[in-house]
């Protein structure tokens, strides 16, 4: 897949293209399924399947007081659109001087000129342009001048509930983690680079991996399911993972704390991915280390059973 920063990256020549425009933050089961008709419409018309999306977020640069927190980082968005089909990634740089771009220039310099677009899909409440003056109905009528047409897709369903990025986000912050999996259509999945703890852990309860999380939205203080997985390596472990302050050692830094259910062999990995899967209790401060490392156990047992039941479906 090849991934453009700038429309000087961008070849002379580059296209037809099928082009889908959004934030994408979060690649949920709804951006999936605009993906592959992307790809689907694509392979009909001989035409390059592209994402056309923003870094930073354009509300980072608009209200950053506003921003949400984000879901996924660029690679773990851009790796999920690969997945998907899509064979070109243009990341338009976002800034308050594209901002003031009007409708009309968008159109005409980035999605006819540089992307040369035949077919552009965008959900049914799209907006683009100076202060969002641009709707569909804009976008339907510059394309039947510039030789596009415009395909708008409805809001993605799922058991009857609308996907959106910020019901999902709600979800996570409260620890709903398997019903927030059931809407990205993937556990939801934090990588980073193994830090060095107090070792605390280590000492009086069980020893742990603590990752320096990179992506914004955090599940609630917990102890979840989890898998764990080495970025730099195939190997992959069931796992339990504690969010939270660790209150039994007046902890006040937030933590992610990851005990792996089976043995570490070789060397401890540098940089892992955390899979989220099924929340199991609040993280409440214990009166001893002995009786936090006694729950820990029970944790661990209870995962042990959650992770057979889910291995029985393909899930982990």
């Amino acid at each position: 897949m090849r991934i453009f920063r700038s429309m000087a990256e961008i070849p002379a020549g580059f296209g037809p293209s099928a082009v889908t425009i959004g934030n994408f933050d979060g690649m949920h089961w709804g951006h999936r399924q605009i993906m592959r008709r992307t790809v689907t419409v694509s392979k009909a018309q001989a035409l390059v399947p592209v994402v056309l999306t923003f870094d930073p977020h354009p509300a980072a640069v608009l209200a950053p007081e506003r921003a949400p927190k984000l879901i996924m980082t660029i690679d773990q968005r851009l790796r999920a659109m690969q997945a998907e089909g899509i064979e070109a990634v243009f990341l338009l740089p976002f800034s308050v001087e594209f901002a003031r771009q009007s409708a009309e220039q968008f159109a005409q310099e980035v999605l006819h000129n540089t992307l040369d677009a035949r077919v552009v899909l965008v959900g049914e409440d799209f907006r683009f342009g100076y202060k969002q003056a641009g709707t569909i109905d804009t976008l339907r009528a510059l394309g039947a001048q510039m030789n596009f047409t415009m395909e708008a897709i409805a809001p993605i369903l799922r058991r009857g509930q609308r996907i959106s990025s910020s019901a999902i986000r709600s979800l996570i912050a409260e620890g709903r983690v398997s019903r927030a999996c059931r809407m990205l259509g993937a556990p939801l999945a934090l990588e980073g680079n193994v830090v060095r703890g107090q070792g605390i852990g280590a000492r009086q309860t069980v020893p742990t991996l603590n990752l320096a999380v990179e992506s914004g939205v955090l599940p609630g203080h917990g102890v979840y399911v989890t898998t764990t997985s080495d970025l730099e390596s195939p190997r992959r472990w069931r796992s339990i993972t504690n969010v939270g302050v660790r209150p039994t050692f007046n902890g006040d830094d937030l933590t992610v704390e990851t005990f792996l259910l089976e043995p570490l062999t070789g060397e401890s990995p540098k940089r892992i991915e955390v899979r989220f899967l099924s929340y199991i209790r609040s993280e409440v401060r214990f009166d001893t280390p002995e009786a936090l490392k006694a729950r820990i156990m029970k944790d661990i047992a209870l995962a042990g059973r959650v992770h057979r039941r889910l291995a029985k479906y393909g899930v982990g």
